[in-house]
């Protein structure tokens, strides 16, 4: 008879998950996302009239609607996570008013270009007051001050 052989020890199945390249992956990720959300807003090209007048903050998680009106007279709303497509004057109403509507804090802004036929951002007031919203602001840039030497 032979002698016996100890034993082989059984191996334990590791119940541990190292972590730490998930932690690593997860940390690049929101690096990149940081980097790349404000590239995302998707804005109307708008020459804004100059006007020396005092700043408004507004605060990024404020409920706030910004129309548009290009120097071609087209109203866009601009929801800042798509490419803002062009409106009819009545559907930018009924949009801005269910908005308002559901949310009575939203604050509403016009953003209209230096060359637009003043007419044009006359009627979108006109049809946002026709729609119940009265507290409309205007969005306008202020003059340059190396400009006036």
């Amino acid at each position: 008879m032979e002698p016996m052989a100890p034993p082989a020890q059984k191996r334990r199945p590791m119940a541990e998950i190292n972590v730490v390249p998930y932690i690593d992956v997860m940390l690049v990720l929101l690096i990149i996302f940081m980097v790349t959300a404000p590239m995302l807003v998707q804005t109307v090209p708008v020459d804004l009239p100059n006007v020396d007048a005092t700043p408004t903050e507004i605060e990024p998680e404020d409920n706030t609607i910004i129309v548009s009106v290009n120097a071609a007279g087209l109203y866009f709303v601009e929801r800042g996570d798509d490419d803002p497509k062009a409106m009819a004057l009545a559907d930018v109403a009924d949009y801005a008013g269910k908005i308002t509507r559901q949310v009575p804090a939203t604050k509403l802004l016009i953003r209209g270009d230096e060359n637009v036929a003043y007419g044009k951002v006359v009627q979108l007031m006109g049809g946002l007051q026709a729609a119940g919203i009265s507290n409309v602001g205007l969005i306008t840039e202020a003059p340059d001050p190396q400009a006036s030497r």
